[in-house]
């Protein structure tokens, strides 16, 4: 069977795009990027490809699957690997519908000190409430969703935001409140596979930490 021939249409810096590059690395699948500039109009020749000239889009021997989580889902059902492991199919949907992104997003939106300490305390409360009780199965296995040894889907639609949210609360970047790092021991499950999964190679090999935070804070600057 010849391997698929994939174009991925891209742009490293946007956090949805970076899902489709942990998948497609994760299974090994060679592909052909293409870099699509965020900053400017989209040319005619991308929205020909993807009407709303949204990234990521992937070409896959000519059909084109566009929207990061749908990318993502069909690599991993395309090409059958642990990234889907038994008992992933009952509950593989929870952690990319929490609320905690809107609560992330709205951190660096703060306008003052004040501000990005309460959205760091009601991010730290979604983690709680969202996303710390569907990891207590990892305890005293492999550090990944359910306990595996290897990455799932639920790394690959995460990792991205969680490389951004461990990011950035590092005090040089002044994008997310002091008090976040101490908020966090609140969520011991959470930490301890977020660090596990921004350690992995498939989820960090195109992380540019300073150039992403510079984006963010030329994004937000008038309120930061």
């Amino acid at each position: 069977m010849s391997s698929p021939k994939l174009i991925l249409y891209t742009n490293r810096l946007c956090p949805w795009a970076h899902r489709a590059h942990i998948a497609l690395k994760e299974t090994g699948l060679e592909y052909e990027e293409v870099t699509i500039d965020l900053n400017t109009p989209r040319e005619p020749w991308y929205l020909e490809i993807n009407p709303r000239g949204l990234v990521p889009s992937l070409s896959y021997n000519g059909e084109i699957i566009t929207e990061s989580g749908i990318v993502a889902q069909f690599i991993a059902d395309a090409h059958p690997s642990h990234l889907l492991p038994p008992f992933l199919p009952s509950y593989k949907r929870p952690l990319p519908r929490t609320k905690v992104v809107p609560h992330f997003f709205a951190s660096l939106r703060a306008a003052n000190d004040a501000e990005r300490d309460a959205a760091a305390e009601q991010l730290v409360a979604a983690i709680v409430k969202e996303i710390e009780p569907l990891l207590a199965d990892t305890e005293g296995r492999g550090p990944f969703f359910g306990g595996s040894e290897k990455l799932t889907l639920a790394e690959v639609q995460s990792g991205s935001f969680l490389l951004r949210i461990l990011g950035f609360a590092k005090p040089e970047h002044g994008l997310v409140s002091s008090k976040f790092t101490a908020l966090l021991e609140q969520t011991p499950r959470f930490k301890r596979w977020a660090e596990a999964t921004v350690a992995h190679e498939s989820v960090n090999f195109i992380w540019d930490e300073k150039a992403n935070a510079d984006k963010m804070r030329a994004k937000f600057a008038p309120k930061i």
